[in-house]
């Protein structure tokens, strides 16, 4: 099953604070808003499991950039 594919404008300045998501060179912007979306729906319902998740995140990144 295909799924339905649209386009979003963005400005510059928004892409490139997606582009700081990344945690791959090739990761999509399909994937990098999926995981912002989960981030926020976690700030939502259990504020502390986002924070975690997004330290978690943050000491990922750090860790490929070495």
């Amino acid at each position: 099953m295909e799924k339905d594919i649209t386009t979003v404008k963005i400005t510059k300045e928004t892409k490139s604070r997606l582009d700081n998501f990344r945690m791959y060179k090739r990761e999509t912007y399909e994937e990098i808003m999926q995981k912002v979306l989960e981030i926020l729906n976690l700030c939502r319902s259990t504020p502390e499991r986002a924070r975690t998740y997004l330290m978690d995140l943050d000491r990922q990144r750090k860790k490929k950039e070495s």
